[in-house]
């Protein structure tokens, strides 16, 4: 990370910004020897594509898997006892 004093960021922000952003560099930005702010690069909103491609990477269950699963999601439904209201 890069130190950089407050006004020399004022000076070349524009440049300041270009380079944290492009480069993925981090900026800690001091006045009178103290540090005040880190500017770091924004992350990228997620999009349903990219939620797309990280869900086919998944492991998948196998079919076997999958029967077992819901019969423990079956097996704890009936386990449960139904909640009654307070006013019953």
């Amino acid at each position: 990370m890069r130190t950089v004093s407050v006004t020399e960021a004022a000076r070349n922000f524009s440049e300041l910004v270009s380079s944290v952003h492009y480069r993925g560099e981090s900026a800690l930005l001091v006045k009178g020897g103290r540090p005040m702010v880190r500017l770091t690069p924004a992350r990228r909103p997620k999009t349903g594509r990219d939620l797309g491609a990280f869900w086919s990477k998944l492991p998948h269950l196998t079919i076997t898997e999958a029967e077992g699963l819901e019969r423990d999601l079956n097996d704890a439904r009936r386990a449960l006892h139904p909640i009654k209201s307070k006013w019953d």
